[in-house]
């Protein structure tokens, strides 16, 4: 039962590490937008992908307990739903879209290629929490 129970706290992420990792993402993510001299098609597609990174790490935090499969899906099926939801336009919506942090939460168009960049953020967030994974195991 101890092995079994130890199991379980293993695999858990620690939340306050994920709140930390949602913060830096988003301060990354502004500071994506604002770089000069980056193509804008870059600075846009990174912006993109570090939401997309964001809300794995806030699936991470939500459910702890969650595996990196689990995590990623929820995050790419919310991005996902962000975009398609940029296809409806009523003035209440378009109202909250127009507010700078009502903009960057929803965003205000679709585009298909953000699919792209949202599968890539969430890949990366992924694959950083795996390399950290593989890590701890390595540690004596």
């Amino acid at each position: 039962m101890a092995e079994r129970s130890s199991r379980r706290t293993e695999g858990r992420r620690s939340r306050g590490l994920s709140a930390a990792l949602v913060l830096v993402t988003i301060g990354l993510g502004l500071l994506s937008r604002n770089i000069p001299g980056l193509p804008a098609w870059l600075s846009k597609g990174a912006g993109d992908a570090l939401y997309a990174t964001m809300s794995f790490w806030l699936a991470g935090l939500v459910a702890p307990a969650s595996r990196t499969a689990q995590a990623s899906t929820a995050a790419l099926i919310f991005c996902y739903a962000i975009e398609v939801s940029q296809l409806y336009h009523a003035p209440w919506i378009d109202a909250i879209r127009a507010t700078r942090l009502g903009g960057l939460a929803l965003g205000h168009g679709f585009h298909a290629m953000d699919l792209i960049y949202y599968a890539v953020g969430v890949i990366a967030g992924a694959g950083i929490e795996r390399a950290g994974k593989l890590r701890r195991e390595r540690a004596p």
